[in-house]
């Protein structure tokens, strides 16, 4: 994969020597439109009206950006070399379609684990892959979810002396299978609110910052991870006002508290 991204960066940085901006409008290179496009470009192709008609699908909303985009001085070196990135392009999406198919068959003995694994909101099989093959699977090893949280390196460190704490930033821990969780609540935070961790993700990001708001929500996703393997169930959302509701059941014991302690009995009758 890491092949496969500096290949596309290559060929962005080419492009836009040529002073094609091509992947300002198409969302990948790698996309149907964005290929063919390439192509007739290194089959000889340089009215930018043309291609862009070759667009399809919903990129043919697009065309009169796409024409924009595609005026430029795309010459025969320009060609050379895009079609020797698009030839190793090609080899890697083959290998990468081969190893997903190794990755796969070595997983058949978890495949009941990583089916539990992908009802966590945005977690899919190349992260439930992950999970299973840094853990081993056995929530066994770890005495809690913080262990295995510390383990993985999404549990903040903490500086201790004198009796006080302080915070020592991220710790050290197994960075594929940090990097995966990361990748997958930033994944979350596209959701808008439909479940716990998208509103965990929003509430975090407006006070904190993106960065703090994914390991956070990474450190819930793995919690969560923890407890489904540990009990052997899928995934259970609290709900994407869960956090109003505890803010509501704590507010409400405080004000007992005081009533109590004014000598007052206090019987909690809910509204209808």
């Amino acid at each position: 994969m890491g092949d496969r991204a500096r290949e596309i960066v290559r060929l962005e940085l080419m492009l836009e020597d040529a002073s094609i901006k091509l992947s300002s409008v198409a969302s990948s290179l790698k996309t149907v439109s964005a290929r063919a496009i390439l192509t007739a470009m290194i089959n000889g192709e340089s009215d930018p009206l043309r291609l862009a008609d070759m667009a399809k699908g919903r990129m043919r909303r697009k065309i009169p950006d796409l024409a924009q985009a595609l005026t430029g001085h795309f010459d025969a070196n320009h060609a050379r070399l895009a079609r020797s990135m698009l030839r190793r392009l090609d080899l890697v999406e083959q290998a990468l379609a081969e190893l997903d198919q190794v990755i796969v068959d070595a997983c058949r003995p978890w495949q009941h684990q990583i089916e539990l694994l992908q009802t966590i909101p945005g977690v899919g099989p190349k992260v439930a892959q992950v999970i299973i093959a840094e853990t081993g699977g056995d929530m066994s090893r770890f005495p809690t979810a913080a262990h295995l949280a510390a383990w993985a390196g999404l549990a903040p460190a903490m500086n201790e002396s004198a009796s006080r704490q302080s915070p020592a930033g991220k710790r050290h821990g197994n960075k594929w299978l940090t990097a995966m969780l990361v990748e997958a609540a930033g994944s979350v935070g596209r959701m808008h609110g439909e479940n716990y961790l998208a509103v965990q993700h929003a509430r975090l990001m407006e006070r904190r910052g993106m960065g703090r708001a994914q390991v956070a929500v990474a450190h819930s996703m793995l919690v969560s991870a923890y407890w489904m393997l540990k009990r052997d169930e899928p995934h259970h959302d609290l709900g994407a006002d869960w956090q109003r509701r505890r803010n509501d059941q704590a507010h409400t014991r405080r004000l007992v508290a005081q009533l109590e302690r004014l000598g007052h009995t206090v019987i909690i009758d809910p509204a209808a």
